[in-house]
């Protein structure tokens, strides 16, 4: 195998996620300057101008980098969006009622059967429903943000380390009972190590639920934070701010993410490679 080749499957994944993402940005670009209207004019006539969009609709990447670089590096206005999203962002919250919350519900027979009813219904649930109700509880403000994304965050947690213990492999526990072992012994030894790729699915799941608690939260109930400049810039047609803040909030998520994947791979390298 050459060094070329070597180094190719060493970063593909990298560089398939760059290319697509360069790709997707020349053809987003193509869409604002006018690219693929002037191409397929000659074979489409006067129809091909629906391949050119108005800035107005839809920015592209060079006005959102323009945008972003005033936003970040001359202004600094973006700063303190980002400085209120991030403290209203409770995942840890949600880290520190749902997985004990989950984990006993699974190990204990009786509590699953009296908390499994609610996780359900509220999974069901769409928790953006409760908002006008948060909003009268607890008023508009951080409370509504840290309340709304603390209800989405907790769930996927709480109901995967319900499913991680209700999963664990019964033989294991058996052998662990019959040579003595004790509850908490055989929940520290054999029910956590089988339940963490549960806990960090969840967790995942829980980013990204989190990140809507924040837009949604700050669109209803601030005037500040990355979701509420995304409304108001959204109302003045500033299509590139507005690509500016989901833009901020995808990188966010995106990190988030990957820490949790980096931490999956270094609690998980007991388990043979898929």
């Amino acid at each position: 195998m050459s060094a070329r080749q070597n180094f190719y499957l060493t970063h593909e994944r990298a560089i398939l996620g760059a290319v697509m993402v360069l790709l997707f940005l020349v053809a987003w670009e193509g869409l604002e300057r006018g690219w693929w209207a002037a191409l397929l004019r000659p074979w489409l006539g006067p129809a091909a101008e629906r391949w050119q969009l108005k800035p107005i609709f839809i920015s592209s990447p060079t006005l959102v980098a323009q945008a972003a670089f005033r936003m970040f590096l001359v202004t600094g206005e973006i700063w303190r969006d980002l400085g209120w999203s991030g403290l209203g962002y409770v995942l840890a919250l949600a880290i520190t009622v749902g997985i004990p919350l989950g984990l006993a519900a699974g190990w204990y027979r009786r509590l699953s059967y009296a908390v499994a009813p609610f996780l359900s219904a509220l999974n069901a649930t769409p928790q953006v429903a409760f908002l006008p109700l948060i909003v009268v509880w607890v008023g508009t403000g951080l409370g509504t943000r840290v309340l709304i994304i603390f209800l989405l965050a907790v769930l996927p947690i709480a109901i995967n380390a319900h499913a991680a213990v209700r999963t664990t492999d019964p033989r294991l526990v058996k052998v662990a009972a019959s040579f003595g072992a004790s509850d908490w012994r055989l929940f520290r030894t054999i029910v956590l190590p089988s339940s963490l790729p549960f806990l960090l699915a969840g967790l995942r799941l829980a980013v990204g639920r989190g990140m809507i608690g924040v837009v949604v939260g700050e669109i209803y109930g601030s005037a500040s934070g990355i979701g509420a400049m995304i409304s108001q810039a959204g109302s003045r047609f500033q299509t590139d701010r507005v690509f500016v803040g989901v833009l901020t909030i995808v990188a966010a998520g995106v990190i988030l993410v990957e820490i949790v994947q980096h931490i999956e791979r270094r609690v998980d390298v007991w388990r043979p490679p898929a």
